[in-house]
């Protein structure tokens, strides 16, 4: 996943000048997870630098780059940092083409590795996609594999409007289902893990079903997508996961036809639970499949406390969490 976000911003490069990269160490150091490896020696240092340590000056210099034609795609170096650039992404991002009347766009793109699993602690683990999704002018996406992560980044690199990236930094290195206890699986080995070379994009706002089922929709992003394959397995329940990819702008059409289809919906995420982007989900599922819906709508996430070091697999949402929610879901 590491090499396919690299190669969309190489191919992003290559195909227009006006992209440049830049954030934390994401020069000659080529990033914390080595995300930017190499293409300072390839581009120069006028469009793949290194910043100082300073999260509201790269996205304030993002957007004013942004303004005058060029395509910043910056990086922060873990997502729990983006707090000081919060206002400058809010205020100004979000906020440029609306304000301006269309008269400026703001095509920049916010990378950041997000979620936990890496006994990171209380500020290297968090999950704040739930604050981008709030803020209209955003566009929020999460990746759950190389292959679409190269198209996604692609796509959202080439997008006029502001897209925060949010990258499941236990996933840089294979597929995850929750089982810390068990060898790590490469990419290599996984088909998701296959990425074409050259240019080519993935649609924002289109969500996909990674498996087929009829009698609960799983609605599931980033890490939680294997975290849903194995609760499905090992329940033995036929489970319909969609890995939604975009959370702004939603796929809900995907959505609602499949719960329509099942009448129940169990949705998962890493985040704490209380006013965390499943809350959304559930309002929209309950809206629209009201009179389909054969149990309450189920929400498996966090804990509502900060993510903590020494418990981290408790905090986790795991496979066994979420079985025990398929359950009482199909038993209600």
């Amino acid at each position: 996943m590491i090499e396919a976000i690299r190669d969309a911003m190489d191919v992003s490069m290559a195909r227009d000048e006006r992209v440049i990269v830049f954030g934390e160490d994401v020069g000659f150091f080529g990033g914390v997870f080595r995300c930017t490896q190499g293409l300072q020696a390839k581009y120069g240092k006028s469009r793949c630098f290194d910043t100082p340590i300073s999260e509201s000056g790269i996205v304030g210099s993002a957007i004013g780059m942004a303004a005058y034609g060029l395509k910043p795609c910056v990086e922060v170096q873990f997502a729990d940092y983006v707090y000081p650039a919060y206002d400058q992404i809010v205020s100004e991002a979000a906020r440029l083409r609306y304000r301006s009347n269309g008269d400026f766009t703001c095509p920049i793109v916010v990378r950041m590795p997000t979620g936990g699993g890496i006994f990171g602690g209380q500020t290297h683990s968090q999950s704040p996609e739930a604050l981008f999704t709030h803020v209209s002018g955003l566009k929020v996406v999460v990746p759950s594999n190389p292959n679409d992560a190269k198209g996604l980044l692609i796509a959202a690199i080439e997008d006029p409007d502001p897209v925060i990236f949010l990258e499941p930094k236990r996933l840089y290195n294979g597929p995850f289902d929750g089982h810390h206890e068990r060898p790590v699986t490469p990419w290599s080995k996984h088909e998701l893990g296959e990425v074409a070379d050259g240019h080519y994009t993935v649609p924002l706002g289109k969500a996909v079903i990674r498996r087929p089922g009829a009698d609960v929709t799983v609605l599931a992003y980033g890490t939680m997508v294997y975290v849903a394959e194995a609760a499905a397995e090992e329940t033995g329940i036929d489970a319909e996961i969609i890995d939604l990819r975009t959370l702004l702008p939603l796929d809900l059409e995907t959505i609602v036809g499949s719960v329509k289809k099942t009448g129940r919906c169990v949705i998962v995420h890493e985040a704490t639970l209380t006013s965390g982007f499943a809350a959304e989900l559930s309002a929209l599922v309950q809206e629209n499949c009201f009179y389909h819906l054969e149990a309450p709508v189920a929400r498996v996430a966090g804990w509502d406390t900060p993510y903590p070091h020494a418990q981290e697999w408790d905090y986790f949402p795991g496979p066994a969490r979420l079985g025990r929610a398929l359950v009482e879901t199909m038993e209600a």
